[in-house]
């Protein structure tokens, strides 16, 4: 075992102080920290071009990648594998009158050692044993202990039979403009040097699954994420004739109450069930008051998948949000009815139906009516909309379909369903390819070789459950399925521009072996040590040596 704790703890709490909230500058600072404490090292200063600290693309901001990597001479090697983990973290509001010390994790602990804290995290907090702070546990101690191994083996070259590719990115907070910009260095370096990229290690955080959870998890794959969002419009009217007009803020609260937390959009798959949709924004679209109800509202939902595509994805929620229209509308009238019942009114019909379009749909629907004219009026809609940086990628899309829906010649009510922001495709190791086999052959005899140095059960599980960057290094979708997230994305190739392509010719095996901890995003954020920064290090250790070592030559490895 390395005896690494008291570095990786060391390292954790060089990074922790930096600042490096994502989205400002930060995220400069502590790659250039980085940059210039690995260019001291004797290896990158015999091998400057081994190191890199490498400009995001397309981004609106500057900020960097830090990139490394050492090549083995016990038996040199095309085969490599990836270290990979983020520098930035989310902000520090959350810690209110502590937050000046919220990237000071030993003035932290003594700010909260004064206060009236839960027998639980008094009893963690008074132990030693964890370390507190901002990035402690997302994921700081995570890019620490890679940082540690990266030291070694440029130390140690001779201990590597092939090479190890350090990746520190920026922005997995937000946009993961960092590892979509790494990719091009990566597949660079590939072609330069040879590397046959056969398995990806992230680092990112595990925490208990449940209250009273034991176990330390290492996951094999990672989960995707989708942001479908709808666009929803109704009939306007006075608010002093409400049945005249059907309001959009009715029917996007029946959408929610379809969608949100619903069992039947869990997706299923190796004994693992991915938590249901959830809102994370709701909204009417009205700038200011008046008694006129809106004419639009806008809904989206974050979305988890672990073997759905976007495309089935997209079929469930057209079918859902078609349930949700029609008890809408169906309620809608029970209710106008009883009202006409009251007053004495006469009814009338109500015109409406349930209609639900995709962004696709109704995107060749309006180029089949308006041709080039409307085709050519949206690319320019859309550069032009681009000078607004005060738009992210979820407004930017909202207008795109605003600006569409202006153009519909039929525009009664209807619910327009699109994904409004980064797709972060669903990557599953099942075993099915060489490469894939001995990632977990060997990421299995690293946890036993192991488990007796450590209290806590050790399990591994498929599917990280939280979104990372794991997500751009590896791809199971299929052509057809990006086509559909692409087709049905309003900012693609404007906002947002993703090569998957460069993707899929990366595409390496990715598990993540990262920190354990708890409160990660809130302010009594913390890892533990001895399994942070001891375990995980010695655990990833193995797992490089085992796949880097010829399989006949692994027999007694220890």
């Amino acid at each position: 075992m390395l005896p690494c704790q008291e570095d990786v703890l060391l390292y954790t709490k060089l990074l922790v102080r930096i600042e490096s909230i994502v989205g400002t500058s930060g995220e400069k600072e502590i790659a250039e920290t980085l940059h210039a404490l690995l260019a001291a090292l004797p290896y990158f200063q015999q091998n400057p071009s081994y190191l890199v600290k490498s400009p995001t693309l397309n981004d609106e901001i500057e900020r960097y990648n830090v990139m490394a990597f050492v090549k083995g001479t016990k038996r040199p090697s095309g085969r490599t594998v990836i270290l990979m983990g983020h520098l930035d973290t989310v902000g520090t509001d959350d810690y209110g009158a502590l937050k000046s010390s919220a990237c000071e994790p030993d003035g932290l602990r003594r700010e909260l050692m004064r206060q009236e804290l839960p027998d639980d995290l008094r009893r963690q907090l008074e132990s030693g044993d964890w370390l507190f702070g901002r990035g402690a546990l997302d994921m700081k101690s995570g890019l620490a202990s890679h940082l540690y191994l990266l030291q070694y083996y440029s130390e140690r070259p001779e201990e590597l039979a092939g090479n190890i590719v350090f990746v520190a990115e920026c922005d997995e907070e937000d946009g993961s403009h960092g590892i979509l910009s790494a990719i091009r260095q990566l597949l660079a370096w590939q072609e330069e040097h040879g590397f046959d990229y056969i398995a990806a290690i992230n680092a990112d955080f595990v925490s208990p699954r449940y209250p009273g959870d034991p176990n330390r998890y290492i996951y094999k794959g990672t989960v995707g994420k989708l942001l479908p969002a709808f666009y929803i419009t109704g009939a306007e009217t006075h608010a002093g004739a409400c049945f005249e007009g059907l309001d959009p803020n009715w029917l996007a609260a029946e959408l929610t109450r379809e969608l949100n937390y619903n069992p039947e959009l869990c997706n299923a798959a190796h004994g693992e069930v991915g938590a249901p949709p959830v809102t994370l924004k709701q909204t009417d679209l009205k700038p200011s008051y008046d008694v006129q109800t809106g004419l639009a509202a806008y809904v989206y939902y974050n979305m988890l998948i672990y073997t759905w595509t976007p495309k089935e994805a997209l079929s469930r929620l057209k079918r859902h949000a078609e349930i949700a229209f029609g008890r809408a509308l169906a309620l809608y009238a029970e209710r106008y009815r009883a009202y006409c019942r009251m007053s004495g009114e006469p009814e009338r019909d109500i015109p409406w139906r349930p209609r639900v379009l995709t962004y696709d749909e109704m995107n060749r629907m309006l180029l089949s009516e308006h041709g080039d004219r409307y085709g050519q009026h949206m690319e320019r809609f859309k550069r032009e909309l681009l000078l607004d940086r005060t738009l992210d990628l979820r407004m930017y899309s909202l207008k795109v379909v605003e600006e569409a829906w202006r153009w519909m010649k039929d525009r009664s009510p209807a619910m327009v369903l699109f994904f409004a922001s980064l797709y972060s495709p669903r990557v599953e190791l099942s075993g099915s390819n060489d490469k894939e086999l001995r990632l977990i052959e060997a990421l299995d005899e690293a946890v036993r070789s192991v488990q007796d140095r450590y209290e806590h059960p050790i399990r591994i599980k498929p599917f990280f459950p939280y979104i990372s960057d794991m997500s751009f290094v590896g791809i199971s979708d299929d052509d057809e399925s990006i086509a559909a997230e692409a087709a049905n994305n309003p900012s693609w190739n404007s906002k947002l521009l993703v090569d998957y392509e460069a993707i899929r010719r990366l595409d390496v095996p990715v598990i993540n072996i990262g920190p354990y901890g708890m409160d990660a995003h809130k302010k009594h954020e913390r890892a533990e040590i001895r399994y942070s920064m001891f375990i995980v290090p010695n655990i990833t250790h193995r797992v490089v040596q085992r796949l880097l070592t010829p399989i006949g030559e692994q027999a007694g490895e220890g």
